[in-house]
């Protein structure tokens, strides 16, 4: 079997949005240590918002079949919720193939940068991060031409 890049020539370009939503559970010393502003590495929300903007624009570098987008806005929110932070990604480009892989990639990285920036909170006595998880990432909605 071969690996080939879709061929969208033919497609026509429209405005395209996709949002992308998920969510990390964390300890509840971590979720304070965020409202708080009390991590060592800085402002948890902002930093993970910038990653997550980089990274949606940089999807077809990380996806090895994804097409290249000029991508014409990402929106990144995380908001700490009771157990853990929520993140959503809103991608919009004009081109002829969808922009969910760069909404993912988008929610994706914001919640790994929340991962990274409090995993010496999250880990245990062994180093282990027994109740930390990335969960519920999926897209939540996309929207074609004027629909």
């Amino acid at each position: 079997m071969t690996v080939e890049m879709v061929d969208i020539s033919e497609k026509p370009s429209v405005a395209r949005t996709a949002t992308a939503a998920g969510r990390i559970l964390l300890k509840s010393e971590s979720l304070e240590a965020i409202r708080s502003g009390r991590v060592k590495k800085g402002d948890v929300l902002a930093t993970a918002q910038v990653a997550g903007i980089l990274a949606a624009k940089k999807a077809a570098e990380l996806i090895p079949l994804c097409h290249p987008i000029p991508v014409t806005k990402v929106e990144v929110e995380l908001e700490v919720e009771s157990g853990s932070v929520r993140a959503s990604s809103t991608v919009s480009a004009v081109y002829s193939t969808g922009v969910e892989m760069e909404a993912l990639t988008g929610t994706s990285v914001a919640l790994l940068t929340v991962w990274d920036m409090v995993k010496y909170i999250e880990k245990d006595e062994l180093g282990q991060y027994p109740s930390t998880r990335i969960t519920d990432l999926r897209v939540v909605s996309k929207r074609k031409g004027n629909a």
